[in-house]
């Protein structure tokens, strides 16, 4: 063999074949990092550093035992196979130290049973594998399989060491494969992350900060158990590594569920009810008025390919069984990974126990790993790792506990690593056999964690269990420090909690906040209980975040805040709750009502104040009476955003002991709570909003008065009035604007967009909508968004833009289905009507019934009056049921939505045959038009009217009132909606037939000239003398009051004649009469007059 030690072993050359390493074989697979670029760059210098790379693979592939195939290999690649693993790893490090640049090597390693092509070539799935590993590195970078990496664990080259990189996707192969890089300080181990193809993000996972350690065998096991059964429990010890292992194995799995991989954290959760209402919250899924947080996951997941991780069950079994079980049965795809100290005992369940780490393997690497993140100088060679060992034996290889250790080495020796375990661990592994070991170990590592901790550490740490979720500096020094001594010391003793791995600290926020681990607190809260101070704690944190949210709610900065700590705010509730402290907890959710509303957390406000009503100790309690005012107020308020059922009389006996104590504040609040709870009744809603926003103005309250403002907006909207509810919206966004309340700036705004649409005016609702959306997407103000998004497709749909109409709802429907179906009716009902100007009557129908389906009770008749469903009932043919519909709709409905119905049912009745019925219809519509500046529906009103005068024969009459509507239809920004208007432009050539072209097109011309008002007054002439006073200003005709509003402007009769296609003795004649009915003598009497009214 000495020859053969003198040079690299090649296939080729002769006998060589009888060397080939055969059966399981470790391959070296490398190549040059990006050598087409540096024979294009530095062409001179490649000649030479190929010639040198060559010489150094004659020199180092022989001296440790490799053999070198020369035609294996394309272009720089090379390959070169050993019998033993440890060789390979040796001679990939000995190729990464040399002196190669500027060529860099990338290098794979696997370990796998060969095949043989010929007598000097492998072939087969062990050579592509490493192929594929090499593929993932970068210029200098050498990988190992996981395979390989398990072989040479403890005979890894002097100094050098061993980084796990986690599980990959390998191209062309049907499993990941977990990747080690082999490091050395003569190299460089600082790389980018793998070369792997990145997958599209499916997942809620937190990202890990730390490699995952070993359990690779574990993850394929639970992997399988996975595809096989639709729940499985990890179950093991707090710190055995149940959560970790079920974050990777949920990765890995990820692509294979197309509807998500949701993590959800139990551990924050104390109340059982509180469970279905986190799983919603972490899916993204916010309150829906009747349907329970439970309806609203089952809703969303539906029929996905969905994977849930509910991790942290085990002080929540009952519940956790419970929704285990409604979830599987009513999700057929959904799988569950779950994680828990026991089983949670239902139907279907595999269970797997999570084991310790293998003590001569895992473990001894995870304690390396986490040591040399405390300290990156840590090596484990000799005594040293025969320590590291004993260690970890000692942990009996708990995860959580081998982490602590760790983070010690960058203040203690092994030695005295090992010797406080012998102190500390031994005697709390011999505790009572009630106990199970695996929480003697954990505890075990806590208890010795803690021994270390000075007096002062010790109490800090104790009382920061108190919180949930996490906490910020503030929050700390407000609840924990009692003393003034302590309050100095706070930020010291933080600090070296933090540093020994005992609390964890996270600025990705921007503000620095720190949180306990689940275990760690858990432990905390008993030792707080054995202080005796456990109550006072509490009390201290109730206090601190009662204050915090009065203060934050004062200055408008109470929103984001709240959100970051919800869990401190929901601990703080239930705290106050289980003491009865019935006032506190009142005043505390009345606090926070900008969180509840903002982010549409009604049904969780709502809650917080049930909680205490329904609590039987409640009635016995002394509640401060302006309190439980104030909660009635804000619980009715919530209850009006989302339709919740509530009760309207608890609200008048808050309006009326409101005004018994004579504060003026509570009274306007009272009655816009009042307000609220009758939206979908407008003249009980006009009453109460009415007089608070009179009592606002009178005593100067702008925030209130911005809020009634709104809230009459949007009752304005409700009750169809659309000039009342943009001049609410107007006022109340201005006073927003001045304040600075920009949500309700943008509430306002949003139904001033509805108005402008309803008056007429698409462009600048479109205008007003679309920079809205912008706002309220960026703020993440999903209800508003939600609305808005609605309302911009309608009036897209009326502006015959119906491709961006539907654009616009798919949005809002996706928004919907993340907030678990909130608002379908509203997106249903904008499908109908996009559909109907599309043309497609059969969908609008299917969506204007699924519409209805959706409704809640409240909301049935809105939700009817606006709906496009007798247009649809046109379009498919069923002009009866289209009848029906909307004279049952004329028994309710009112204002824009009346005019809107009366058109409706003209265009029917005339094609029923019942042309008085559809000339009524039309003229009403019109009348109410112009009476509410409601002038969207003109257009089609004046061309129905068009089309009756041509059955009537007056053909220039309708030539006007065609060019009349068509002006109008242009100057609102309109179409036609073809089921309605079918063979209107057949009736327009009919009387273009009949007039001549001439003639036709200078009435076509006067009607186009006409504004919309005058259009309305031309078509109304001769109408308007039934059913009116005899006197007073309600007794003039809509003929007489265009008429006065003219004479207003200062036109003479002559302009007026000619306005309104009459002549000056008829302009003279209506005089007479208004002069009569008024009571007036003079032409300037009557503008004064007029200015009254008009």
């Amino acid at each position: 063999m000495s020859e053969i030690d003198a040079a690299v072993l090649n296939w080729s050359d002769l006998g060589v074949s009888e060397l080939v390493p055969t059966g399981t074989v470790t391959l070296l697979l490398a190549d040059v990092e990006g050598s087409t670029r540096l024979w294009e760059t530095q062409p001179d210098a490649m000649t030479p550093a190929f010639a040198n790379l060559d010489r150094v693979l004659a020199e180092v592939v022989p001296i440790h035992g490799g053999v070198r195939p020369i035609e294996q290999g394309e272009g720089d690649s090379f390959v070169v196979a050993f019998g033993r693993a440890s060789d390979a790893v040796a001679c990939a490090l000995d190729l990464q130290r040399a002196a190669l640049a500027p060529i860099r090597l990338r290098i794979g390693l696997h370990t796998g049973e060969v095949q043989l092509r010929d007598e000097s070539n492998y072939i087969g799935p062990t050579i592509n594998r490493t192929a594929r590993i090499r593929d993932l590195a970068h210029g200098g970078q050498t990988v190992l399989s996981g395979t390989t990496a398990d072989l040479v664990l403890d005979h890894v080259p002097p100094d050098g060491w061993l980084a796990e990189l986690g599980s990959h996707p390998v191209r062309d192969l049907p499993r990941p494969e977990r990747i080690v890089q082999l490091c050395h300080p003569d190299t460089r181990n600082e790389f980018p992350p793998l070369r792997t193809a990145k997958a599209a993000r499916s997942h809620n996972l937190p990202a890990q900060l730390t490699t995952f350690v070993g359990r690779v065998g574990q993850i394929d096991e639970v992997r399988a158990l996975l595809r096989e059964s639709r729940l499985v429990t990890l179950t093991g010890a707090g710190g055995a590594g149940k959560t970790r292992l079920a974050i990777e194995t949920a990765g890995e799995l990820a692509g294979e569920f197309d509807g998500g991989v949701w993590w959800i954290d139990l551990a924050p959760v104390a109340d059982p009810a509180v469970v279905p209402v986190t799983i919603a919250r972490t899916m993204g899924l916010p309150d829906q008025t009747g349907r329970s947080p439970m309806d609203t996951v089952l809703r969303f997941i539906s029929d996905q390919k969905v994977l849930l991780l509910l991790d942290n069950c085990e002080h929540l079994l009952d519940v956790c069984g419970e929704t285990i079980t409604t979830l599987l049965n009513g999700c057929p795809q959904l799988t569950i990974l779950g994680t828990s100290r026991e089983t949670v005992s239902v139907a279907g369940e595999v269970t797997w126990r999570v084991p310790s780490l293998s003590l001569n393997g895992e473990a001894v690497s995870l304690f390396v790993d986490r040591a040399r993140q405390a300290r990156p100088t840590f090596r484990a060679a000799g005594e040293d790792a025969e320590l590291v060992s004993d260690i970890c034996r000692r942990l009996d290889g708990m995860p959580l506990a081998i982490e602590l250790a760790a983070a010690r080495v960058r203040a203690l020796s092994l030695r005295q690593i090992s010797d406080s375990l012998n102190d500390r661990f031994r005697l709390l592994t011999g505790g009572a056999r009630n106990v199970l070991r695996r929480q003697q170990t954990l505890r075990a590592s806590v208890n010795w964690s803690h021994a270390l901790l000075t007096d002062a550490e010790r109490t800090l740490f104790r009382r920061l269990g108190v919180f949930m979720g996490g906490f910020d500096l503030e929050a700390a020094q407000a609840v924990t420090a009692i003393t003034e001594a302590e309050q100095f010391q706070i930020l010291d003793q933080l600090t070296l909690l933090v540093d020994k791995s005992l609390v964890i600290a996270d600025d990705e926020s921007g503000v620095m906040r720190f949180r306990l681990l689940e275990t760690m607190r858990q432990y905390t809260l008993e030792k707080l209980s054995e202080s005796g101070e456990a109550d006072e704690i509490r009390d201290r944190h109730r206090d601190h975040y009662v204050a915090a949210a009065a203060t934050r709610e004062a200055n408008n900065s109470l929103v984001e805040w709240a959100e970051s700590e919800i869990d401190n705010l929901r601990a703080a509730h239930t705290w106050s709750v289980e003491k009865a402290d019935f006032e506190i907890a009142l005043s505390f959710v009345s606090s926070l009502q900008r969180l509840w509303v903002h982010r549409a957390r009604f049904l969780e406000g709502i809650g917080g104040f049930d909680r205490v009503f329904a609590d039987m100790r409640y009635r016995d309690s002394d509640v401060a009476t302006r309190v439980w005012v104030r909660a009635v107020a804000d619980m009715s308020v919530l209850a009006a955003w989302i339709t919740a059922p509530a009760s309207l009389a608890r609200a008048e006996d808050a309006l009326g002991t409101a005004r018994d104590l004579g504060d003026q504040d509570l009274v306007i609040w009272a009655l816009t709570a009042c307000g609220g709870l009758s939206y979908y009744s407008p003249e009980a809603a006009r009453r109460y909003l009415t007089e608070a926003a009179e009592l606002a103005r009178a005593v100067g309250n702008q925030p209130m008065l911005c809020h009634v403002r709104g809230y009459q907006a949007f009752a304005a909207n409700v009750a169809g009035e659309p000039l009342t509810s943009r001049l609410a919206a107007e006022e109340g966004g201005d006073i927003a604007d001045m304040i600075g309340d920009r949500f309700m700036s943008r509430f306002c705004r949003l139904w001033q967009g509805f108005a402008l649409m309803a008056e007429g005016n698409i462009s600048k609702a479109c205008d007003v909508l679309t920079s809205l959306l912008a706002e309220t997407q960026a703020e993440n103000e999903r209800m508003l968004t939600l609305i808005g998004s609605v309302g911009l497709s309608n009036a897209f749909a009326f502006g015959g833009n119906v491709s961006a109409a539907a654009e616009m709802l798919q949005s809002a429907r996706q928004l919907t289905a993340i907030m678990g179906g909130f608002h379908e009716d509203a997106i249903f009902n904008g499908s109908a009507l996009v559909a109907v100007f599309a043309d497609d009557c059969i969908a609008a129908k299917e969506a204007a019934e699924a519409s209805m389906e959706c409704a809640v009770s409240e909301r049935a008749m809105y939700v009817r009056s606006s709906l496009a469903m007798p247009e649809a009932l046109v379009g498919t043919g069923d002009i009866v049921s289209a009848r029906r519909w909307v004279d049952e709709n004329l028994t309710f409905v009112p204002g824009w939505f009346r005019c809107h119905a009366l058109v409706t049912r003209a265009y029917i009745a005339i094609a029923q045959g019942e042309l008085e019925q559809a000339d009524d219809d039309a003229h009403e519509s019109l009348a109410i038009a112009c009476e509410i500046r409601a002038y969207l529906q003109v257009p089609d009103a004046l061309d129905c009217l068009g089309r009756l005068a041509v059955v009537a024969g007056n053909h220039l009459l309708a030539a006007r009132l065609f060019g009349a509507a068509a002006a109008a239809r242009e100057r609102i920004g309109i179409v036609r909606i073809p089921a309605l208007t079918h063979g209107h432009v057949e009736v327009v050539d009919a009387t273009l037939q009949a007039l001549g072209q001439n003639e036709f097109d200078t009435a076509w011309t006067a009607g186009a000239a006409l504004s919309t008002q005058d259009a309305i007054a031309y078509a109304q002439r001769g109408r308007g003398e039934r059913k009116r006073p005899a006197s007073g200003w309600e007794s003039l005709t809509p003929t007489e009051r265009n008429v006065v509003e003219l004479v207003a402007e200062g036109l003479g009769n002559k302009d007026i004649a000619e306005r309104l296609f009459i002549s000056p003795r008829t302009v003279q004649t209506h005089l007479t009469h208004v002069y009569a009915k008024l009571n007036l003598e003079s032409r300037i009497q009557l503008v004064q007059e007029a200015s009254r009214h008009v």
